[in-house]
């Protein structure tokens, strides 16, 4: 849904701009896959250049053709460094358990209402609060460290329409 939001925003409103501009990100394309099992991929660890920090992941595509494949081989190597890198607490959003959302709601909301914000304005930027809380905490929503335009999201977004394969981070 952001992608579309952010299509027709970047199009002016005009709906075939929109469609073309998904397309030209693969959105389309990848959405179009999600719903296919993965049962193949790799087990990656990385360990970091001090050897005082690793990760250990598990990506899994649909064929072990892909996950043979360099490219899906390097953006699993990608996705350990993030997570050495990033330190994510979730893989998504919908992993961190409702009670950890609702008690950084509410610390958010009494630090907006302790500045002295107006209450009007406060739902409004409780939601970029909010937002920014996910990409500290959930691999999905982090930045990107080899690229600071695109989220882990859309990385493996445009990894799914490059490879033609739904692909997904499990653990």
């Amino acid at each position: 849904m952001v992608d579309v939001k952010a299509a027709l925003e970047e199009s002016g409103g005009d709906i075939e701009k929109a469609v073309e501009i998904l397309r030209k990100n693969g959105t389309i394309k990848a959405a179009s896959k999600s719903e296919r099992q993965t049962k193949e991929g790799l087990i990656h660890s990385y360990i970091h250049s001090s050897g005082k920090v690793g990760a250990l992941i598990e990506v899994q595509c649909e064929t072990d053709f892909v996950a043979r494949n360099q490219a899906f081989q390097n953006l699993v190597h990608d996705l350990a460094m993030q997570v050495v890198a990033g330190n994510p607490l979730y893989l998504s959003s919908a992993d961190i358990p409702a009670v950890d959302v609702e008690k950084e709601k509410s610390l958010q909301k009494e630090i907006l209402k302790a500045e002295g914000k107006p209450e009007a304005m406060i739902e409004k930027i409780l939601e970029g609060k909010m937002q920014k809380f996910y990409s500290d905490v959930c691999l999905l929503n982090q930045v990107f460290i080899k690229d600071d335009k695109i989220t882990i999201n859309q990385l493996i977004q445009q990894s799914i329409a490059t490879i033609g394969e739904n692909i997904q981070v499990k653990r």
